[in-house]
This record gives structure tokens, sequence and C-alpha cells, in this order.
């Protein structure tokens, strides 16, 4: 150490002046580093505790949420809920009967417990408003067996008096 001293008591002052600035640039640079790295240790951390906060929640609720969902499989009527090709069959039905152009993706199925969810996405191109709102109300008497996830709606850019839709749909069904 008290070389390093005397080398640097044995510099010109311009010299002093310079290495004084790297070494501030280097505490600098490692300083920034280490913050950056202290700031994502304690984003990921947060993230975990708020995490690990809703599983225990959900965890406490078992009961209450096993419970609320034999309550809602017992007010369901089996013979109403609709599978994956009804779900498409009934909103094809729907469109043809308001005169919709409509496309439609391939359902998707999740399945849990005495449960399946079916979800698909139906596009609806160039309609008009009235047609729509005629659509959205038919589906909604559906419920609570098919229900609207996410509705986009634009108007057509070759004619702004149509409207183009997209909606996310699905239906619950029963597993017997």
């Amino acid at each position: 150490m008290s070389t390093l001293k005397a080398f640097f008591l044995s510099r010109l002052l311009r010299e002093k002046l310079l290495l004084v600035a790297i070494a501030a640039l280097v505490a600098v640079t490692v300083l920034s580093a280490f913050a950056r790295r202290a700031g994502a240790f304690w984003r990921t951390q947060r993230a975990a505790t708020v995490a690990l906060a809703d599983q225990q929640q959900w965890l406490q609720n078992r009961a209450t949420i096993a419970a609320g969902a034999r309550q809602a499989a017992t007010s369901l009527d089996p013979t109403r809920t609709l599978d994956d090709t009804r779900l498409v069959g009934e909103l094809n039905a729907l469109a043809r009967s308001q005169g919709l152009r409509f496309t439609n993706d391939t359902p998707q199925t999740v399945r849990s417990g005495q449960f399946a969810v079916h979800t698909v996405q139906f596009n609806l191109q160039k309609a008009d408003w009235a047609a729509l709102t005629r659509f959205y109300l038919e589906l909604t008497k559906r419920s609570p067996y098919v229900g609207i996830e996410q509705f986009t709606l634009q108007a057509d850019r070759a004619s702004p008096a149509q409207l183009n839709a997209s909606l996310r749909v699905s239906s619950v069904e029963i597993v017997r």
C-alpha cells in the first residue's frame, strides 16, 4: 500500500487528477452494476413473494372454492352445457341467423375436475352495427353456458361504415 501511495505522490498534478478520475469511473461502473443486479434481485424476490401469497390464499380457500364449484355444478343443467363442437355450431347458427359473415379457429379445451371449458376465437367481418347488436343479445341469452371473454371491434378499412368484430367465446361443459 505504501508503494502505491509513494507512486501516487510522485506523479504530477495532472496525472494525479487523471488517476483519481479513472478510480472514480471504475467505482461508478462497479456500483451501477451492483445496483442493477440488486434491483433485479429485489424485483424477482418481490414477484415470488406475491406469487406465493396468492398461492397460499388459494390453498387456504380450497374448501370454499370446491364447495362453490359443486354448488355451481348443481345449478347448471348438464343438457344445456356445450362441448367444443356444439359451441362452434351454436356460434355459426347465431351468425347465420343475423346474416353475418364469419370465420372461427379450432376450439381449445381445458379440463379441470368436473368441468371442461371450451374456448374459440370467432371473427365477424363487414357487419353493420344492428346485426352485431342482435348477435350479441342472442349470445348473452345463452349465459352462463356461453360467455364472451374478449371482444374487439374495428371499422373495416375498405368500408368504414362496416365493422369487423373479433370475439373469444367460451363455454362450460359438465364432464360426466
